[in-house]
């Protein structure tokens, strides 16, 4: 939703006048206010209701954090298994 509203506002724009516009959207102040509304409705929709949603936020957030954390590491063991596979090494 908020991607569409920004291509829309952006859409009547020149190209001069986005960079002016950039900044005033996307400032310090601004990008602040944007997290404290969207913590604000997560409350209001989640934990005021007693809901288990995030819980299970949580936990699959966890598994994508560590999976993508794990991912370079499990990269280069695959490409050295590969290379030990090309070679004739262990």
């Amino acid at each position: 939703m908020a991607m569409r509203r920004v291509y829309s506002e952006i859409k009547g724009k020149k190209v001069k006048e986005l960079p002016s516009y950039i900044k005033s959207s996307f400032s310090t102040q601004s990008v602040k206010t944007y997290v404290k509304k969207g913590l604000d409705n997560y409350n209001d929709k989640y934990i005021q209701t007693s809901s288990v949603q995030p819980l299970l936020h949580i936990c699959f957030g966890g598994m994508a954090f560590s999976y993508l954390v794990a991912l370079p590491h499990e990269r280069r063991h695959l490409e050295h298994q590969q290379h030990a596979k090309e070679h004739g090494g262990h």
